[in-house]
This record gives structure tokens, C-alpha cells and sequence, in this order.
């Protein structure tokens, strides 16, 4: 199996331009792809940001020249039609031919309900409108004038002018069964994020893939699985450790967070975790050949395409911390 190696652009933690260099550097030391956020409300208020992605992702093609290209992930059922979200990525992709991916998923309400006001539908709505969206956007990127009436959705005779030859790789993500089902059935690829322990992805979202891919008649191992890495390396442990502060959202349990759609009580629940509590979704670690051991075991599941999110603040230094100590390793074990 041939592993990808990716760079998580973290567009809450950096603003638009320094994010820029930043990915632009992540080509330039090795990295195969990068994949950009989607937010409009960050996760912390103090220092936060949260940029147009698809926007973001034009400058970023222009910049780079190598580099797979994509969100990860944009929810394309509430404040972005899904026939915008297929227009604007059928731009990118004759921007950058044969570079873009789009993942999507089915929301948070941090995103959704302070953009347009709604109240937060129940998880079985949201995947609803999710399958209907994919629908939508796979037939805009194929056919002309399409007349579409969904349950939540409808176009009428709906045409993309400018869109590339191939239709672009379309990933789904999912965190349950239900999406990792609906993936197997549908996606050209696969999304989740690491840190929830081990036999979540090797006893429910792996095996839920693989039913969906076998009962849609599709081999299992040629789809693609990216997965999230969250990932603090550095020499000096304690600063591994630290880094992780910044992203203590991430380590609050779903309950706490479901419903919290103000960065600013986000981040004071976030606050309130100690910097080992706030580090319980990250793999940290101060010795090369133990991370590239936790990275590993992920491999071993399945996955074949790792996005590396490095929560430093100092994110050029992890960057090139990655490029001297972790790639070289990952890519004599897993890539040559």
C-alpha cells in the first residue's frame, strides 16, 4: 500500500495570508497534498480566524504546483447550496487540473447556525440533506440543464459552463456508521480524523465502509482513506504538550460541544481543560521513532492518505521538524 502524506491547513488557528506561506512551505519540504478547513466560526475567539476556503484554495492553487488540493471538509447543505459548492470547485478544478478534492460532511452548528439563523436539525435531517447534496453535485459536474426535486434540495435546469473533463474526487467524512456506509456506497474517498481510540475506526467506521462498499458492489481497497492525524511532535516534549492548549476544543466531550455555536464560551470551556486533558486527542511525542510508531498503527488499519495537523503555534518550525525527522521515516517505511 502506497501512503500519502498530507498538511492540514489549520484556518482557524492562522490568518489567510500566513496560512498561505505556510502551505506553500509544506509543498516545498515534501508534503503530497493539503487540505483546508471550512469554518465560519472559529474554534477559539481570541486570535481565531475562519477565511473562505474556496477562496483560499485559488490563491493556494496559483502558488503551488504539485500539491493535491481540497477541503476538509465543507458542508454543503446549509449556508453553501450544493450547487454553489459544485460550481465553485468545478472552478478550481480547471484551474488546477488533476489536483483538487472536495470532502464534505454533514455540519456543525458552529458553522451553520450563527451564518443563517436556523435551528440545528437532528443528525438524521442532516444526512438526509448530506446524500442529496452529493447527488446534486455529481450530476451538475455530468449532465446539463438539470431539473432536480429533492426533499431539501431543487434546481431547475441547472447548467455548470466551466467545468474540467473528469468530475472532481469527491470524499465523504464521517465520525458513525451511517456515513461510513454511505461513503462505501457513494464517495471516491473516505474522511475521518484520528484520536478517538483505535477500535472506533478498526470495529465501527472501517467495517461500516466496507459494508456500504460491498453492498454497492465496489471494491473496498480502492477507496481511498484519508484520515486526520493530529499529531505534536517536537525535541522538546513539554512544548509538544503545550501545543496541544490551543486546540483544546477538540478534547471536550460531544455532549459539551454539540450545541455551542459562540467561539468565545467555546473557548472558555476549552480553557478549562489542564494541558494533559487538552492533549488526549493528539499523538505527543519528543522521539522520532515513537511517533512514527503511534502514526503507524494507523496505517496498519488501512489508511493511505495521512493529513498531518501540528497545533504549534511556531507552525513553520513544525513543519520543518516533519520534513527532517518524520517524513524521511514515513516514506522509507510506508511510501518507497
Amino acid at each position: 500500500m502506497k501512503v500519502r502524506l498530507g498538511y492540514k491547513a489549520s484556518a482557524e488557528q492562522f490568518g489567510p495570508r500566513e496560512l498561505l506561506d505556510l502551505a506553500v512551505a509544506a509543498e516545498q519540504v515534501g508534503f503530497d497534498s493539503v487540505v483546508v478547513s471550512d469554518h465560519f466560526q472559529p474554534w477559539r475567539h481570541t486570535d481565531g480566524h475562519a477565511p473562505f476556503s474556496f477562496a483560499w484554495l485559488g490563491a493556494l492553487g496559483e502558488r503551488t504546483e504539485r500539491v493535491m488540493l481540497g477541503t476538509s471538509v465543507v458542508t454543503p447543505t446549509f449556508r453553501y447550496n450544493p450547487a454553489v459548492v459544485a460550481q465553485a470547485m468545478a472552478t478550481l478544478a480547471c484551474l488546477n487540473p488533476g489536483r483538487m478534492m472536495l470532502g464534505v460532511g454533514s455540519g456543525e452548528s458552529m458553522n451553520e447556525v450563527p451564518a443563517i439563523g436556523i435551528a440545528w436539525p437532528d443528525p438524521p435531517e442532516r444526512f438526509a440533506r448530506l446524500k442529496e447534496a452529493i447527488e446534486l453535485i455529481r450530476r451538475l459536474w455530468s449532465e446539463d440543464f438539470v431539473t432536480f426535486e429533492g426533499e431539501h434540495f431543487r434546481t431547475h435546469s441547472a447548467t455548470i459552463y466551466d467545468r474540467p473533463a473528469e468530475p472532481v474526487p469527491l470524499y465523504v467524512a464521517a465520525s458513525g456508521p451511517a456515513a461510513s456506509r454511505l461513503a462505501g456506497r457513494v464517495a471516491d474517498g473516505f474522511i475521518c480524523t484520528s484520536g478517538k481510540g483505535l477500535e472506533l475506526y478498526r470495529d465501527t467506521l472501517l467495517p461500516a465502509l466496507r459494508e456500504g462498499a460491498d453492498k454497492a458492489g465496489r471494491d473496498y481497497d480502492a477507496i481511498p482513506k484519508m484520515i486526520e492525524m493530529k499529531c505534536s511532535f517536537d525535541t522538546d516534549r513539554r512544548r509538544a504538550l503545550d501545543a496541544c492548549r490551543q486546540w483544546a476544543a477538540l478534547s471536550l466531550p460531544g455532549e459539551v460541544k454539540r450545541d455551542v455555536e459562540d467561539p468565545r464560551e467555546m473557548e472558555r470551556l476549552a480553557d478549562e481543560l489542564s494541558a494533559e486533558e487538552a492533549a488526549t486527542r493528539w499523538l505527543v511525542s519528543d522521539d522520532p521513532d515513537e511517533h512514527v510508531e503511534q502514526v503507524a498503527q494507523y496505517v496498519e488499519l488501512g489508511f493511505d492518505h495521512l493529513i498531518f495537523h501540528l497545533p504549534s503555534a511556531d507552525q513553520r518550525r513544525s513543519i520543518d521538524l516533519y520534513a527532517e525527522h518524520i517524513l524521511p521515516r514515513l516514506r522509507e517505511r510506508f511510501v518507497a
